[in-house]
């Protein structure tokens, strides 16, 4: 988002530490992103890459479950195998406990054996629950393994969501967290924001004249911001069945998608610019509540002669739980753009289909020049999609071709796949990664940004979990809960 991406410092060395360099997300996510940097010459010349974990393992071992998620998008195949090794050379695995300042010590040790004496840059990935993030932060700083005070050598880390379940716990979470880490070295990621066409949002608003007149409550009659998965939990049952698809989804990836719709135009491309539009837009939103909520769950079905399980039946989940996997709400804007435009969002698991999109309506023309050939026009909508297939497409009403007055609507359409053929996509990861380490923070979360969006969700959250709300069942595969309707209907059946 910033004018030019900051530099990379190549010249000094850096260790990047995966804590939690066993699991899923450091396998398939993280060190593949960082071989596809390697691939660009996006690393320094100089670095390490350690894994740490509780699981016992030698280097070799790692390195051969790291190879099972390497693809080449950026090399010749022919040179392949050649890259890969040389990746693979420079990772290496230790084995300790998060919460034991010991443990660290003894990754120290093989870290400076490592870096020898030389100054350099390291870099936290904490890919582990966000439940034993402060341990591990503290564990690292009494370790002394973070760099205090001026140095020209730098320590970041980096989280993933959800950071906290409520806004107590997510200011208890960054004041414990600041305490180790300073707020300008800890790098919130939302791998959302990492992704090609939420990064185009702005691009889309800001460098295209023609949308600025339109983008506001006088043309726009509704936002639309969709997630839907056609999938259940998939063997997360007891990290879902804690945190829910408000506090998963909602309150992180929707609203990050939100702000970068609604904001007011930043001062500059600078990141702390960016970044203070966000939070303004966040805070003008009044928090939500359950008249403006609907929550579900699925429940299971035969398909194709196979059964599909109900949320209850997934392993490691309460067989009385009460977490949603559904939800749909409305938000509202309170300033001068946006008074009185719904912000309808939802998101949900195991629906009939996979999307994720933000859809923007704008109002009908009180007068039809057309009314005899087609009663109800269409209404025009720019529609961004982000997955499956990302797109950028405008519905516009236009007259068949023949001898007749025929009126249809149709779609002006960008298809990433077509448009920018042999520009390859990034993926998420890669693109935050190699922010984090040029210290570039536009595409990570700010706190006063984190306490924003908590506000507008904490105070329902609570009273779903005092009331103990169950939510309504609804068919996996299906469209969610019935009641949705009702929800659209006081909005005028604006969703899609």
């Amino acid at each position: 988002m910033g004018p030019q991406r900051k530099e990379l410092d190549s010249n000094t060395p850096l260790t990047i530490v995966i804590v939690g360099g066993s699991g899923d997300l450091a396998r398939r996510k993280i060190l593949p992103a960082l071989f596809q940097l390697h691939c660009r010459q996006l690393l320094p010349k100089k670095f390490h890459i350690i894994g740490f974990s509780r699981t016992p393992m030698s280097h070799e071992e790692f390195r051969q479950k790291t190879t099972e998620f390497l693809t080449c998008r950026y090399v010749p195949q022919s040179r392949c195998q050649e890259h890969m090794d040389d990746f693979l050379a420079h990772c290496y695995y230790a084995t300790g406990n998060y919460d034991s300042a010991d443990s660290f010590l003894d990754l120290f040790q093989t870290m400076k054996k490592l870096e020898g004496e030389r100054l350099v840059h390291r870099l936290y990935y904490l890919a582990i629950p966000p439940s034993i993030f402060l341990n591990t932060a503290r564990s690292l700083g009494n370790a002394g393994l973070v760099h205090c005070g001026p140095s020209p050598a730098w320590s970041r880390v980096v989280i993933e969501k959800p950071f906290g379940r409520d806004r107590q716990s997510s200011d208890v979470m960054a004041q414990e967290l600041a305490k180790v880490f300073g707020e300008r070295d800890i790098y919130r990621i939302d791998h959302y924001l990492g992704k090609e066409v939420i990064q185009n949002l702005m691009v889309l608003r800001f460098a295209n004249p023609i949308f600025e007149p339109l983008w506001s409550r006088e043309y726009i009659e509704s936002v639309q911001i969709s997630w839907k998965e056609d999938i259940g939990i998939e063997g997360r049952g007891g990290y879902f069945d804690e945190y829910g698809i408000i506090r998963d989804v909602m309150q992180n990836h929707l609203l990050q998608i939100l702000s970068l719709a609604a904001m007011e135009k930043p001062a500059s491309l600078d990141s702390q610019a960016v970044r203070d539009e966000k939070v303004r837009v966040l805070k003008c939103v009044p928090a939500l509540t359950r008249d403006d909520l609907v929550i579900g769950q699925y429940r299971g079905i035969e398909r194709d002669g196979k059964r599909q399980p109900s949320y209850a039946e997934e392993d490691k989940v309460r067989p009385d739980s009460i977490t949603p996997t559904y939800a749909a709400a409305v938000l509202r804007i309170q300033n001068e753009r946006w008074e009185g435009v719904p912000f309808l969002i939802r998101a949900g698991k195991a629906l009939d289909g996979r999307m994720t999109e933000v859809r923007v309506r704008f109002r009908a023309r009180p007068q039809n020049l057309y009314q005899e050939i087609l009663p109800d026009l269409p209404h025009n909508e720019l529609v961004i999609r982000i997955q499956p297939d990302e797109a950028i497409y405008f519905k516009i009403v236009n007259k068949v071709p023949g001898l007749s007055l025929n009126l249809v609507s149709t779609d002006l359409d960008l298809k990433y796949k077509s448009a920018f053929k042999g520009d390859e996509i990034p993926d998420a990861y890669e693109t935050l990664l190699v922010d984090a380490l040029r210290g570039e923070k536009s595409l990570f979360i700010r706190n006063d940004e984190l306490a924003a969006a908590w506000d507008i969700f904490t105070p329902v959250l609570h009273e779903l979990e005092e009331k103990k709300v169950r939510p309504e069942l609804y068919d996996f595969g299906g469209k969610g809960p019935k009641s949705t309707d009702k929800l659209l209907d006081r909005y005028g059946k604006v969703w899609e």
